[in-house]
């Protein structure tokens, strides 16, 4: 199940990982599977036997006393009944107590992921005291439900007791009247014990029932949960005849998570086969965007985006993420492995000499084997061993493995010192010979040998041209040039 939770999750689409926090899904992959195996291996062994306990003794109590049996049959409906509307109200609290517990896994978590961030602000207090008092509320409503479980259980074998005075009682009535010898009257009430301890040991055992039964719901919505956009299936276009033309053909778009703000609005804009095309513009103009719709992390609200002609929403979204588009962001990401295992992530089946070519082209190869255990040094926990310069060569060259026809570069260099950055740059303009790329820029002057510049503004091209095109027009282009020269003397 835990296998099968993880895969689920990894289907999903990117919007759902905007709305869902990592925390929570952390705690649904561990404690509440844990909570729904241990709750079904108790169902299992006990449940089966008191169950069957249960059916054999009724058989026995039929045959001993068929007016008995007739009245415990009448009573136990109401308590079974009563134990189900119980029941609902202790699943219900259960869900509020994980959904609790989840909530302070993600407070642990995000400390714990960004322990620099922490350290260097001195919160360590703060994040701990909020951990607290989510941990604080988690224990209350498990007292809640703790509370009501026990509760459960003692009102059940309060009527369950009940239920074995009235058999006495009924059963010294027909005694009295010679419907009932002493024998079987003892006989019946050796059985009805057996009965009452077996319900007693399953009132206990539904305590974890309603535990597990909440954390396989929380679970089970996740399994149910089909992405719509499967991560599957679709035409490719054949090797030999891929350019790389790519079309934005007045797309509109707003973020699933803020539906009432459009981020693209009409946008239009086109990539010419082996040609770099520069996307510019003042922060939150949509930039990053485009480069998300491409990768078809989101689908347009409207418009279509082509590639070669084909709408790329009728393409394989494995194959186009996989063997076309090489992504390159501002903050690379990086897996607590080796160098040589990060550079094939790229390409799985990736040759030891294809990842060096790969990190030879990122200007890589020199300082990886400058380490003492060179392409097998661990690069630590998000690549915390690195620079961001080196961990950005490394991104480009796992990006540059997979040998794509187009490449996207979102501000690659705009959180790099200035000789990282020449590091950087140089690799980069190595990579997109013979290659489209899409260039997102913070920093004008890393985009000046772009083939087209689009100045992008409120969600629409401003204006595009050359870097010369769009100084000599006097717009919005050199109005962002001439407010960096200012910053940057």
């Amino acid at each position: 199940m835990r296998k099968a939770l993880f895969s689920a999750l990894l289907r999903q689409e990117v919007a759902f990982f905007d709305a869902t926090r990592t925390g929570q899904l952390v705690a649904r992959l561990t404690a509440d599977i844990q909570e729904f195996k241990s709750s079904f291996k108790l169902a299992i062994s006990q449940g089966l036997r008191s169950g069957t306990q249960t059916v054999g003794c009724f058989v026995s109590l039929y045959l001993l006393s068929p007016k008995l049996t007739g009245l415990l049959l009448v009573a136990l409906p109401a308590l079974v009944g009563a134990g189900a509307f119980i029941g609902a109200f202790l699943r219900s609290l259960s869900r509020q107590a994980q959904e609790q517990v989840a909530k302070a896994t993600v407070v642990a978590d995000e400390a714990l992921g960004n322990v620099r961030t922490v350290r260097a602000f001195a919160m360590e207090e703060q994040q701990a005291g909020l951990f607290r008092d989510e941990v604080d509320r988690a224990g209350h409503l498990s007292e809640r439900l703790g509370l009501g479980i026990a509760a459960f259980q003692g009102l059940s074998n309060l009527a369950l007791n009940g239920i074995v005075l009235g058999t006495i009682f009924v059963g010294g009535s027909l005694m009295a009247g010679d419907q009932l010898s002493p024998g079987d009257l003892m006989s019946f009430l050796v059985a009805s014990q057996t009965v009452q301890r077996s319900l007693a040991s399953i009132s206990i055992l539904m305590g974890q029932v309603v535990r597990g039964l909440s954390a396989g719901a929380r679970v089970f919505e996740l399994l149910r949960l089909e992405p719509p956009v499967p991560l599957q299936g679709g035409a490719s276009i054949p090797a030999h005849s891929l350019r790389g033309h790519i079309c934005f053909n007045h797309v509109s778009f707003s973020y699933p998570t803020r539906p009432d703000y459009p981020v693209l609005k009409d946008f239009s804009l086109t990539l010419p086969p082996c040609q770099t095309v520069a996307i510019v513009g003042p922060s939150g103009g949509g930039k990053s965007t485009v480069a998300a719709l491409l990768e078809r992390f989101y689908e347009p609200t409207a418009g279509t985006i082509t590639l070669d002609g084909h709408d790329i929403a009728s393409l394989d979204p494995s194959w186009l993420r996989g063997q076309v588009i090489g992504f390159i962001s501002q903050e690379p990401v990086l897996f607590g492995t080796t160098i040589m295992e990060n550079i094939r992530f790229g390409k799985p089946g990736a040759s030891d000499a294809e990842v060096y070519e790969a990190a030879r082209l990122a200007n890589a190869d020199g300082f990886i084997r400058s380490f003492p255990q060179g392409y097998d040094t661990v690069v630590g926990e998000r690549g915390t061993a690195l620079s961001g310069g080196q961990k950005q060569r490394i991104a480009i060259a796992r990006a540059l493995l997979k040998d794509p026809a187009v490449l996207i570069l979102d501000e690659a260099t705009s959180a790099l010192d200035a000789q990282a950055e020449r590091a950087v740059q140089a690799a980069l303009e190595r990579a997109a010979r013979g290659r489209t790329v899409l260039l997102i820029a913070h920093r004008l002057s890393t985009i000046r040998g772009a083939h087209l510049i689009a100045v992008l503004a409120r969600g629409r091209v401003a204006e595009a041209g050359t870097h010369e095109e769009l100084l000599r027009r006097g717009g919005l282009y050199a109005e962002l040039i001439r407010r960096q020269t200012k910053e940057g003397s």
